[in-house]
C-alpha cells in the first residue's frame, strides 16, 4: 500500500511536468471536486433494494424485529378499544368489577408494549451495526482493488468521506428505518380498518385532509432531496481540504500560509453550515404539515362525532376511541414522512458509495489467468506506448530487452518517462499499445498478485505505517520470522541504528514514520524489499533524499543485494548509475541513448549533458 501511494504521487508529478503543468492557483481557487459533484438523478428504487440487500444475511433478525414491532403495535391498538369498552360498559353504567378487569387488561397491554419495545431496540440496533460493518468492509475492499487511475483523480479526503461519513449516514436506515416503516404501513392499514369499522361516515369525514397533505408534501420532497445532496457535497469538500491541510502542514508552515489555509477552511465550514441550515429548514416543513393536517382531522372527528352522539348515532366511548385512533393514525404518517426525509439523505450518500463500488479497476486479471511461475528476471518492452491522459503520451514506442541479472539505470529529465516504465513493469497501469513481458510472458496474461510478489519496489518517498520497526519491515513478507526480519535489516545496514532506539525492533514509529529520520526510513524500506526477496528489484529515486554517508552504506549493501537479480534503477546521481550494466537515456517518452557509462560519456548526447550539468551544480 505504501508503494502504491508513492508511485501514484510520482506519476502525477511526472504527468504534470510533461504536460507543462498549470501555474499554482490561489488557495481560494485550487479545489475542484470532479468526483464530489451533487448528482442529480431521480429516486432509484433499484438503489434502495441494493442497499437492503445487505440485510439479507440477517433475515432471522429482521423477522424478530418485525415480530416485536407488530406485537407492540397490536398491544397499542388494543388500548383504545379497551378504553371504549370501559367507558361504555363500566363507566356509563357503573360496574367497578368490570372496570377493574379492563384496567388490568390495559396494564397487560402496556407491559407487552414495554418488552416488545426492548426486543425491537435490541434487534434493530444489532441489525444496523452488522449491515454497516459489511457495507464498510465491501467498500474498503473494493477501494483496495481499484487501479491507480482511480486515485489519480480523487483526493484522499474524498475517499475517506465515502468510507466513514457516507456509510455512517446510512445508520438510521438500517437500525430502525426499514423495519419501522414496514410496521408503520401495517399500522396505517390496521388503524384505517378500525376507523371504518367504528363509524364509516366519521372516518370519511376525517380523511378529507389527506389529499391536501399529499400534494404539499410531494412538492417539499423534491426540494429536500436536492438540499441534502448539496450538504453531502460540502461535507466532502471539508474532509478533502482537512486531509490535504494535515498532509501538507510542513509546506504550509514553511511558506507561512496558515492564515490563508484557515480562511479557506472557515469559508468551507461556513458554506456547509449555511447549506445544512437551509436543508434543515426545508426538511422541517414536512412535520408541521403532518401535524396541522392531523390536528384538523382530530377537530373534525370531535366536532362531527359530538353531533352524531347528540343524535344517538354513536356512543361516547366510540367517539373517544375514534379520536384516539385518529391521533395514532397520524403518528405512522409522521414517522413515514421522517423516514422519507431520511431516505432522501441516505440516497445522497448511497449514490456516492455505489459510485465507487460500481467503478471497475482498469487493471484486472483475465478470466482464468494463471499465476506467474518463478522467474529468472528477463524483462522485455516491445514497442510500448502509454498515456495517462488522452493525447498526452508518456511513452512513445519504447523497446527494451533486459537480461536476467542485469542492472538497468533509467536516466532522463523530469517527465521523460522513467517512473512510467516502472509503473508498467509492476502493472500499476496497462500499456496503451505494445506489451511488457517477463520471462517471455505478457504481464497481462498472469495474475497481478503473482507478478508483484516477484517484484520489489523501493521508492523515493518511503512510507512507514504506525507500528513497530519489526512490523514495518515484515510488511514485505508477512510470514517472515523475527530472525529473517533482523537478517534483512543487518544486510542493508539498518540494524545499527535500530539497536540504538529505545525499544529496538519494538520501537513504535508514528504515522508516516515520524520519530526517525528520512534516511533511516529509507533504510527500512530497503530492508522491507530485501525481506520480500524479489527476482526483479526496482529502485525509483530510492537514494535521492538521503545523505552521502547513508548512500554509501546503501551502495555497499546493494552490491550484495543486486547480485543475481534483475534491477531497474531510476536515479539522477552519478554514483547510483555509473556501475549499471546498461544505462537507458529517455527524453519525452522515447529512448534516445543506450549503453554503459563509459560508452555514453565518450560521445555527445543527452546523457553527457546531464552528467556535465550535475558536475557544474556540484561544483
Amino acid at each position: 500500500m505504501s508503494q502504491r501511494g508513492s508511485v501514484t504521487a510520482q506519476k502525477s508529478t511526472q504527468q504534470k511536468d510533461s504536460a507543462n503543468a498549470e501555474t499554482v492557483r490561489p488557495i481560494s481557487q485550487r479545489f475542484v471536486y470532479s468526483d464530489d459533484r451533487a448528482m442529480e438523478r431521480p429516486f432509484d428504487i433499484r438503489q434502495l433494494l441494493r442497499l437492503l440487500g445487505y440485510m439479507k444475511p440477517y433475515r432471522a433478525t429482521v423477522v424478530k424485529a418485525l415480530f416485536a414491532i407488530m406485537v407492540g403495535a397490536a398491544a397499542g391498538l388494543s388500548i383504545p378499544i379497551l378504553t371504549r369498552n370501559a367507558i361504555d360498559r363500566s363507566i356509563a353504567n357503573p360496574n367497578l368489577e368490570l372496570l377493574t378487569r379492563y384496567a388490568l387488561l390495559m396494564l397487560g397491554a402496556y407491559i407487552v408494549l414495554f418488552f416488545a419495545g426492548r426486543m425491537r431496540t435490541h434487534n434493530t440496533n444489532w441489525l444496523g451495526q452488522q449491515t454497516l460493518r459489511d457495507l464498510r468492509n465491501d467498500l474498503f475492499a473494493h477501494i483496495q482493488s481499484l487501479s491507480f487511475d482511480f486515485f489519480d483523480s480523487r483526493s484522499a479526503g474524498s475517499v475517506l468521506v465515502r468510507v466513514i461519513n457516507d456509510v455512517n449516514a446510512l445508520e438510521d436506515l438500517f437500525t430502525s428505518g426499514v423495519v419501522q416503516s414496514l410496521t408503520d404501513v401495517f399500522l396505517l392499514l390496521g388503524i384505517a380498518a378500525i376507523l371504518f369499522s367504528l363509524h364509516a361516515k366519521l372516518a370519511l369525514a376525517t380523511m378529507i385532509t389527506l389529499p391536501l397533505m399529499f400534494l404539499l408534501s410531494t412538492k417539499i420532497r423534491v426540494q429536500i432531496r436536492r438540499a441534502w445532496r448539496e450538504v453531502r457535497l460540502r461535507n466532502a469538500r471539508i474532509n478533502s481540504h482537512l486531509n490535504e491541510a494535515i498532509q501538507g502542514i510542513r509546506v504550509t508552515k514553511a511558506f507561512v500560509q496558515e492564515e490563508e489555509n484557515e480562511a479557506f477552511f472557515y469559508h468551507l465550514n461556513d458554506d456547509y453550515r449555511i447549506k445544512h441550515n437551509q436543508s434543515s429548514k426545508v426538511g422541517d416543513l414536512f412535520m408541521p404539515i403532518v401535524d396541522v393536517t392531523g390536528a384538523v382531522g382530530v377537530c373534525i372527528a370531535y366536532w362531527y362525532g359530538t353531533r352524531l352522539f347528540q343524535i344517538g348515532d354513536i356512543s361516547l366511548g366510540t367517539v373517544y376511541a375514534f379520536a384516539s385512533y385518529l391521533g395514532r393514525f397520524w403518528e405512522p404518517i409522521s414517522r413515514l414522512g421522517n423516514f422519507y426525509n431520511q431516505l432522501l439523505q441516505t440516497m445522497a450518500s448511497s449514490e456516492r458509495i455505489f459510485e465507487i463500488l460500481d467503478t471497475k479497476p482498469s487493471v484486472t486479471d483475465k478470466p482464468g489467468a494463471p499465476d506467474l511461475p518463478p522467474i529468472t528476471g528477463r524483462v522485455e518492452f516491445r514497442n510500448v506506448h502509454f498515456s495517462y491522459l488522452p493525447d498526452r503520451p508518456a511513452l512513445r514506442g519504447i523497446s527494451l530487452d533486459v537480461k536476467p541479472g542485469q542492472t538497468v539505470a533509467l536516466v532522463g529529465p523530469t517527465g521523460s518517462g522513467k517512473s512510467t516504465i516502472i509503473n508498467l513493469l509492476c502493472r500499476f497501469y496497462d500499456v496503451t499499445e505494445g506489451s511488457v513481458l517477463v520471462d517471455g510472458i505478457d504481464v497481462r496474461d498472469v495474475t497481478v498478485r503473482s507478478l508483484r510478489t516477484q517484484v520489489g519496489v523501493v521508492l523515493q518517498e518511503p512510507f512507514l505505517f504506525t507500528g513497530t520497526i519489526m512490523e514495518n519491515i515484515r510488511f514485505g513478507r508477512l510470514d517472515a520470522t523475527d530472525e529473517e526480519v533482523i537478517a534483512a535489516a543487518r544486510l542493508i545496514g539498518a540494524d545499527e541504528f535500530i539497536s540504538q532506539l529505545p525499544d529496538g525492533y519494538d520501537f513504535v514509529v508514528s504515522e508516516r514514520g515520524g520519530g526517525i529520520s528520512l534516511g533511516q526510513r529509507q533504510l527500512l524500506s530497503f530492508a522491507r524489499a530485501i525481506l520480500a526477496d524479489p527476482r526483479i528489484l526496482i529502485l525509483d529515486e530510492a537514494t535521492a533524499n538521503i545523505d552521502t554517508e547513508t548512500e554509501q552504506q546503501i551502495q555497499r549493501a546493494l552490491a550484495k543485494l543486486l547480485k543475481g537479480r534483475t534491477a531497474f534503477v531510476v536515479a539522477h546521481r552519478l554514483s547510483t548509475i555509473r556501475d549499471a550494466d546498461v544505462i537507458v537515456v529517455l527524453d519525452h517518452g522515447r529512448v534516445v541513448q543506450q549503453g554503459t557509462h563509459n560508452e555514453l560519456i565518450s560521445r555527445r548526447g543527452l546523457y553527457r549533458d546531464l552528467i556535465e550539468t550535475q558536475y557544474r551544480v556540484m561544483a
